[in-house]
């Protein structure tokens, strides 16, 4: 009985929510009998319950109980201009309604998802709004769903049609592009970045692919490259690329980094960056996700683009309503893209 009673005093939620392999507001959800938990989930909370003899603190559980006026942002790179935007957006809307944005960032780690998950629960955010992870296990993910908070994916590729996605049309932004390409008069149009496990690369040479068919061009595997988000392995790549096929006269630029660095790229091979394919021999370079810089460059660089607050806004607007509404039937918001002519194409 001593035993008992010293594990009852010590056992805390946090050990309640080890136990049971969930989140600390988990464990609150099953002690107030509120949220979407799963029977499976709130027998293992309670098994731990009884396992630690936890007695919960009532005036906790009460504080607890209160609707948080934090909201986190789970970012794969803060430094990513594309993702600025997008916490801008979420901002933006979170200010006016009075709750404080608590940010964090993944990278490509699903197990840093797991840990940005972990904290923000157990600082009792309102709600959270994520980007999704390569590689990220399911488990990670359901133990977010699981959590009962409200959730909004947002800004990249997502597969999951039972969580709300707020993000762009690569697929269309891809077929406008390389349509607006070949009505310009190129024939032989390449496509540069990305990686071969991005969804959203994927999606974009989908687009890519439809645009070619549509027009009666083929498809050529060789003019399809990877490379490093970085400006110099795309000056290198996109130099290869035209050293080795002459007849390309025009690349879509999967990132604003592989577009700025495809300008020297292009210098590199001995051609110029511009929109005459015919005399001169310039390639036209059109990149994805419009940066400040593309207006500064020579020549400027043109883009195609959903814009990035945007989606920010729309994300924050779909939480809250989640928030008000936790039964509402998850939906996804794709942004319309635009392109943004300028010199380079």
């Amino acid at each position: 009985m001593p035993a008992k009673s010293s594990v009852a005093k010590h056992a805390k939620i946090t050990d309640v929510a080890s136990l049971a392999g969930v989140s600390v507001t988990t464990v609150s959800m099953v002690l107030r009998g509120k949220g979407r938990i799963s029977p499976a989930t709130a027998a293992r909370v309670q098994q731990a319950i009884a396992t630690l003899h936890y007695v919960p603190n009532s005036a906790a559980v009460n504080l607890r109980s209160q609707q948080s006026n934090l909201v986190g942002l789970i970012l794969r790179d803060i430094t990513d201009p594309f993702y600025t935007e997008v916490t801008a957006g979420v901002s933006e809307v979170l200010d006016q309604q009075g709750y404080l944005l608590f940010l964090t960032q993944c990278g490509h780690s699903p197990e840093r998802l797991q840990q940005s998950i972990q904290s923000l629960s157990r600082q009792g955010v309102a709600g959270i709004i994520f980007n999704p992870v390569r590689g990220a296990a399911a488990s990670t993910l359901q133990a977010l769903f699981d959590s009962a908070l409200p959730v909004v994916c947002a800004a990249r590729s997502y597969y999951r049609d039972d969580v709300d996605f707020i993000g762009p049309d690569n697929t269309l932004a891809a077929q406008q592009a390389t349509t607006y390409l070949i009505e310009q008069g190129h024939r032989h149009i390449a496509y540069v970045g990305g990686r071969t496990d991005s969804l959203t690369r994927a999606e974009r040479i989908g687009g890519y692919c439809a645009s070619l068919l549509q027009y009666g061009l083929p498809f050529k595997p060789e003019w399809v490259l990877e490379c490093e988000r970085s400006q110099r392995s795309a000056a290198d790549t996109i130099s290869q690329l035209l050293h080795q096929h002459p007849k390309v006269t025009a690349v879509l630029c999967h990132s604003p980094n592989v577009a700025l660095g495809g300008l020297y790229g292009v210098e590199a091979s001995g051609r110029s960056v511009g929109k005459d394919n015919y005399i001169g021999q310039q390639v036209a370079l059109l990149g994805f996700d419009d940066v400040a810089e593309a207006e500064l460059t020579s020549p400027p660089l043109t883009f195609i683009s959903s814009p990035a607050r945007e989606i920010g806004r729309q994300a924050a607007l779909r939480l809250l309503a989640r928030m008000q509404q936790p039964d509402l039937t998850p939906t996804r918001h794709i942004i319309t893209p635009h392109l943004q002519k300028r010199a380079s194409a």
